[in-house]
């Protein structure tokens, strides 16, 4: 494990329209410790050119093919095993990094005794457009918190592995992401959020995040996964619909 390295974690999969610019965001970073691990999910467009040329050109990128597509949890874990840095961080292929989102939260994790943070981020339309509307961080998330609803940006989250060992995400198909965060809290503590919105996510249509049927599914094998019964588990979810409807939408900022 190497001192003050950032592994920065990025499952791709069909990704050519986006992921140069996420590769990108990621190279214009002030701060300029890091490593990029990129999984190739199997993509059958020119994704893998793309990843190729870069590759080629920029030591500091690793990239990882799968044989057959594997999903998130499988690309994500496989780039967190190879990973050397100290911290380990995440970027899907269609978002992007604002170029102080590693020097801010290192300053945090630096100054603080927390082990994980996250940021607010900002949205943008598929196309690239920036929205006027900002998704902000707590500033501070406790394991209870949590639990209601995924507060963390899993663009904007980092976590340091020197302190907690690397954690990993379970197999699941989605919301691996919150259930992995959920691990850290456990293992580190209630995380520190960042104001300052650090990071772009991109809307895609046909998201899983738009079909709610399906989140819910996830949501519930969230919670077993967590340790709960199957009631335990149905009491959950109407906790998490209330807070995901009618407290957690409060977190969002409309700016000029």
């Amino acid at each position: 494990m190497k001192e003050g390295l950032v592994s920065v974690i990025m499952p791709a999969y069909n990704s050519e329209a986006f992921i140069a610019d996420a590769i990108r965001s990621v190279i214009s970073q002030t701060y300029q410790n890091w490593e990029l691990l990129i999984v190739n999910d199997a993509s059958n467009d020119s994704t893998a050119q793309i990843l190729q040329k870069f590759n080629s050109e920029e030591s500091r990128i690793r990239v990882f093919t799968n044989s057959a597509n594997k999903g998130t949890a499988y690309s994500r874990n496989k780039a967190i095993e190879a990973a050397e840095g100290q911290f380990i961080s995440f970027l899907d292929a269609d978002d992007l990094w604002k170029e102080n989102k590693l020097k801010k939260q290192l300053e945090v994790l630096s100054k603080t005794n927390v082990a994980a943070c996250f940021s607010s981020y900002q949205l943008m339309h598929e196309t690239g457009k920036k929205s006027n509307i900002i998704i902000q961080a707590l500033p501070v998330l406790s394991h209870r918190r949590l639990l209601k609803a995924n507060y963390v940006g899993n663009l904007t989250g980092i976590y340091n592995a020197g302190l907690l060992g690397k954690i990993y995400a379970p197999d699941l198909r989605k919301r691996q992401d919150w259930a992995m965060w959920l691990r850290v809290i456990e293992e580190g503590g209630p995380m520190e959020g960042i104001w300052e919105s650090l990071a772009y996510y991109r809307l895609r249509k046909n998201s899983i995040s738009g079909n709610k049927l399906e989140m819910l599914k996830y949501n519930y094998k969230v919670y077993r996964l967590a340790g709960y019964g199957r009631r335990a588990s149905l009491k959950k979810m109407l906790i998490f619909l209330n807070e995901q409807f009618f407290v957690k939408s409060k977190q969002k900022l409309t700016i000029e």
